[in-house]
């Protein structure tokens, strides 16, 4: 499963971006898809992940009410919407891909097992 990850840049404080993670292929049809995010000098960390195949989906307390990940289905396709950035926000964001998750480990970068390459998010006030 190859994860094609885009959509970063330049943002100001308050603005928005969207990034998009598109898959190869579904590793299963439970898929779950993720976004994490590495700021310099931190650990990753998850921001939001999404059922490919019932669009449940799970945030991060920091990006509640100002992301919003969703699906097209289609396209083996996730999104992730960014509105009211902060520059806390700036970070290299990646997506991932599991076909075998529950849900109480979708925030663990650790147990996805396909990675996108990052992409640039930064935040400026």
């Amino acid at each position: 499963v190859q994860l094609q990850a885009s959509g970063g840049g330049p943002a100001q404080a308050g603005g928005s971006l969207r990034l998009s993670c598109a898959a190869s292929r579904r590793p299963s049809w439970r898929t779950i898809m993720g976004w994490f995010r590495q700021a310099p000098g931190k650990e990753r960390e998850f921001v939001a992940a999404i059922s490919l195949s019932d669009g449940s989906t799970s945030y991060a307390d920091s990006v509640k009410g100002r992301f919003t990940i969703s699906r097209d289905t289609a396209k083996n396709t996730a999104y992730l919407q960014m509105n009211n950035l902060k520059p806390e926000d700036t970070a290299v964001y990646y997506c991932a891909a599991d076909g075998t998750l529950i849900c109480s480990s979708w925030s663990q970068f650790t147990q996805y097992d396909y990675w996108g390459q990052g992409t640039q998010v930064t935040v400026s006030s």
